[in-house]
Protein backbone atom coordinates (compact mmCIF):
# COMPACT_ATOMS: atom_id res chain seq x y z
CA UNK A 1 0.00 0.00 0.00
CA UNK A 2 1.25 3.52 -0.65
CA UNK A 3 0.52 6.36 1.32
CA UNK A 4 -0.34 9.91 -0.88
CA UNK A 5 2.96 10.61 -1.45
CA UNK A 6 4.25 7.45 -2.76
CA UNK A 7 6.08 5.48 -0.46
CA UNK A 8 4.71 2.52 1.10
CA UNK A 9 3.10 1.91 4.99
CA UNK A 10 6.01 -0.23 5.66
CA UNK A 11 8.89 1.78 4.51
CA UNK A 12 11.59 2.99 6.98
CA UNK A 13 10.85 6.96 6.56
CA UNK A 14 7.08 5.77 8.17
CA UNK A 15 8.90 4.10 11.25
CA UNK A 16 8.55 4.94 14.46
CA UNK A 17 11.83 3.97 15.32
CA UNK A 18 14.10 3.36 12.34
CA UNK A 19 17.50 3.24 13.15
CA UNK A 20 15.89 0.27 15.61
CA UNK A 21 14.06 -1.77 12.56
CA UNK A 22 13.79 -4.87 12.34
CA UNK A 23 15.56 -5.30 8.77
CA UNK A 24 18.41 -4.67 10.05
CA UNK A 25 19.10 -7.14 12.28
CA UNK A 26 21.91 -10.01 12.26
CA UNK A 27 21.83 -12.67 10.53
CA UNK A 28 19.76 -15.40 11.94
CA UNK A 29 22.65 -17.84 11.02
CA UNK A 30 25.48 -16.24 13.31
CA UNK A 31 26.57 -17.81 16.30
CA UNK A 32 25.31 -16.49 19.29
CA UNK A 33 28.32 -14.18 21.71
CA UNK A 34 28.17 -15.30 24.94
CA UNK A 35 26.46 -12.48 26.42
CA UNK A 36 23.66 -13.07 24.07
CA UNK A 37 23.31 -16.84 24.94
CA UNK A 38 23.43 -15.62 28.71
CA UNK A 39 20.62 -13.02 27.98
CA UNK A 40 18.30 -15.97 25.96
CA UNK A 41 19.31 -18.69 28.97
CA UNK A 42 17.79 -15.74 31.40
CA UNK A 43 14.59 -15.51 29.03
CA UNK A 44 13.69 -19.57 28.92
CA UNK A 45 14.65 -19.48 32.71
CA UNK A 46 11.94 -16.56 33.79
CA UNK A 47 9.51 -17.80 31.66
CA UNK A 48 7.93 -16.09 27.58
CA UNK A 49 4.65 -16.17 29.07
CA UNK A 50 5.70 -14.41 32.36
CA UNK A 51 7.79 -11.83 30.56
CA UNK A 52 5.44 -10.60 27.98
CA UNK A 53 2.80 -10.16 30.86
CA UNK A 54 5.66 -8.10 33.46
CA UNK A 55 6.56 -5.86 29.87
CA UNK A 56 2.52 -5.50 28.92
CA UNK A 57 2.23 -4.15 32.30
CA UNK A 58 4.75 -1.57 32.78
CA UNK A 59 4.18 -0.47 28.96
CA UNK A 60 0.01 -0.02 29.51
CA UNK A 61 1.14 2.04 33.10
CA UNK A 62 3.08 3.88 31.20
CA UNK A 63 0.75 4.75 28.17
CA UNK A 64 -2.41 5.28 30.32
CA UNK A 65 -1.65 5.80 33.92
CA UNK A 66 1.15 8.26 33.57
CA UNK A 67 0.37 12.28 33.92
CA UNK A 68 4.26 12.25 31.52
CA UNK A 69 3.28 13.56 28.63
CA UNK A 70 4.91 11.07 25.72
CA UNK A 71 6.90 12.85 22.98
CA UNK A 72 8.95 10.87 20.23
CA UNK A 73 11.88 9.68 21.73
CA UNK A 74 9.03 7.71 24.82
CA UNK A 75 6.89 7.03 22.05
CA UNK A 76 9.79 5.52 20.52
CA UNK A 77 10.56 3.66 23.43
CA UNK A 78 7.04 2.18 24.17
CA UNK A 79 7.10 0.67 20.70
CA UNK A 80 10.07 -1.24 21.50
CA UNK A 81 8.64 -2.38 24.59
CA UNK A 82 5.86 -3.75 22.68
CA UNK A 83 8.07 -5.46 19.96
CA UNK A 84 9.63 -7.37 23.03
CA UNK A 85 5.97 -8.33 24.33
CA UNK A 86 4.81 -9.49 20.91
CA UNK A 87 7.95 -11.06 20.39
CA UNK A 88 7.72 -13.22 24.03
CA UNK A 89 3.82 -13.98 23.07
CA UNK A 90 5.17 -15.42 20.03
CA UNK A 91 7.69 -17.41 21.40
CA UNK A 92 5.33 -18.37 23.79
CA UNK A 93 3.28 -20.03 21.55
CA UNK A 94 0.27 -17.22 22.55
CA UNK A 95 0.09 -15.36 18.87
Amino acid sequence: MQTSHGSGVGSIANSVNPTNDARHASNVGDPLTESQAEFWYLIECQGCKELAHSLKMVHDLALYHSDVPCDTAEKSALFDVNLLVEGFQRMAGKV
